[in-house]
């Protein structure tokens, strides 16, 4: 059999492998998958064993000519080098051509955020529909938190804790952690749930659900925050990792505590967290701007 007849297997196998022992989530499963389909493109035809590091180097170099940063190329490494991983232990691959390969540097960009006062403002919002009640509670935990946007959504009712004011989240690399919930947060979330009981279909324990009793969407909190924010009178792209976003700083500006922050974000390496630190230095430059006399321009 051709390895062109082999690929739909592989491409089975390696989607299993990545659900159900790696136990990734779906949105994952599919963006790795993604990944894997752009590399057997580019591959052309040279069969996927015979291919080696000099062939990888020219994919990165054509996508990356195409406009593709480094973050993403990155990620499509780790997707590719994760594919021949899964070859090697169940289709005798012999070497991993995507091995030693790194990603060209791209200029580090920092996340938005919105002030506290854009925070509180987004939050703030005041509507009595069973639709705004539910909106208002996720914009709360989202803030209160800095859930990332796929822990939101699936969020069933037995990972809340709000006596003790705490909620269980599983994230990325299915790890689970607990972060605590903020008073108005819970309030928010009790406010819902006396509505969510009228709306639920039987037995469905996903917390934020739609108008038919289903599971929210990612893509209905993002129209939805979108919306809002534009009814608040707030400028710019307001989307659920702003918040997340400005969960961090806000955090870390009143703080100060780096490791506190990388636990209740999820992040595995407190070098992603120190991003947060190059906003809060932002912040402390403008003051130092507004207030030290040496920093005033003198006329």
């Amino acid at each position: 059999m051709s390895e062109k007849e082999l690929t739909p297997a592989y491409l089975e196998g390696y989607q299993s492998y990545l659900a159900h022992e790696k136990r990734l989530s779906k949105l994952t499963c599919e963006n790795y998958l993604r990944d894997v389909r752009q590399f057997i493109e580019l591959s052309s035809e040279t069969p996927l064993e015979q291919l080696q590091i000099h062939h990888v180097r020219r994919f990165v170099a054509q996508l990356h000519s195409r406009g593709l940063n480094g973050k993403s190329l990155a990620r499509m490494l780790s997707a590719w080098r994760g594919f021949y991983k899964y070859l090697a232990r169940d289709h005798h691959f012999t070497h991993n051509p995507c091995l030693g390969m790194r990603a060209p540097k791209s200029a580090k960009k920092l996340p938005n955020v919105l002030s506290p006062d854009e925070a509180s403002k987004l939050v703030s919002m005041n509507s009595e529909t069973p639709l705004g009640v539910r909106d208002k509670a996720i914009f709360e935990l989202f803030y209160s938190s800095g859930l990332r946007l796929s822990e939101l959504v699936e969020l069933r009712l037995e990972n809340l804790d709000l006596v003790a004011g705490e909620v269980r989240v599983t994230g990325k690399g299915n790890k689970t952690r607990i972060v605590p919930v903020g008073k108005f947060a819970v309030e928010a979330i009790q406010a819902w749930l006396a509505v969510r009981a009228s709306l639920a279909q039987t037995q469905e324990t996903t917390i934020f659900l739609g108008k038919q009793g289903k599971p929210l969407s990612q893509r209905s909190v993002q129209y939805r925050i979108k919306e809002w924010a534009l009814k608040q009178g707030l400028t710019g792209n307001v989307h659920p990792h702003v918040l997340r976003h400005s969960f961090a700083t806000h955090l870390l500006q009143s703080s100060g505590d780096l490791r506190a922050v990388q636990e209740m974000l999820g992040h595995a390496s407190i070098s992603t967290t120190q991003v947060y630190t190059h906003l809060d230095f932002q912040h402390l430059a403008k003051v130092y701007d507004a207030a030290h006399p040496r920093a005033k321009k003198k006329p």
